[in-house]
């Protein structure tokens, strides 16, 4: 089960990352493949109760890595994390498979209540560099969260969220209609123009960086 988790971790470096060059690569260099290694042996303790021994093993990891995992957090495999640096994941934090998270990423709580106080993060979502998801609610599966954003309240599937707050501005690609600003507040009008260009602007350098990937892969045949 172990290396069956390895390989999609793995896998998932490769599919998501066009500077990957090969998967002995990918396990021997990639900070967030070594963090979640550590995090499953950390969580093995955990669950035979060997409380110190787990928090012990997640420290060594952040210190080796710079990511910090809780070991109760529940991470599937298959999850990527790119760069990694600043990275934290809370105890109650739950990370599906396919799921993308990109460096100075908090998946925390608010405060010290107890019970589920950490997101859960479902398939397919990313999660963007400097992101906060912050309390005990739902990213829902395919949603996208902005770079810097902070977000407090649970997110639509496949919705696009930026600022902070955070604020849903996209759903399937498409503005949900109450976003659409009164005729008589010019600030409010800019400010969603801006978030318009920077997620169009995002989604043009993915595709470029897409294509120089594939592009690359052209001339090394």
């Amino acid at each position: 089960m172990f290396f069956k988790k390895l390989r999609a971790d793995i896998d998932a470096a490769k599919r998501n990352d066009p500077a990957a060059r090969n998967k002995f690569e990918i396990w021997l260099t990639y900070a967030g493949v070594r963090a979640l290694i550590w995090h499953r042996r950390a969580a093995f303790f955990q669950r035979m109760h060997l409380k110190l021994l787990a928090r012990m093993l997640s420290q060594y990891a952040k210190r080796r890595t710079g990511i910090e995992i809780h070991p109760s957090a529940k991470i599937a495999s298959g999850v990527f994390i790119d760069h990694g640096a600043g990275v934290v994941i809370g105890e109650t934090a739950e990370v599906e498979e396919g799921v993308v998270i990109y460096q100075g990423v908090t998946l925390g709580g608010t405060g010290k209540e107890k019970g589920k106080r950490h997101p859960t993060i479902k398939r397919n979502a990313v999660i963007s560099c400097g992101a906060k998801v912050l309390g005990g609610f739902t990213v829902g599966e395919g949603a996208r969260i902005g770079a810097g954003a902070v977000v407090l309240r649970e997110v639509p599937p496949y919705a696009t969220v930026v600022g902070v707050p955070g604020r849903v501005v996209r759903i399937n690609g498409e503005k949900p209609q109450d976003l659409i600003p009164a005729q008589d507040d010019p600030v409010l009008q800019e400010i969603c123009t801006l978030r318009e260009r920077v997620f169009e602007l995002e989604e043009q350098v993915e595709k470029l960086t897409q294509s120089l990937h594939r592009a690359g892969e052209e001339d090394q045949d």
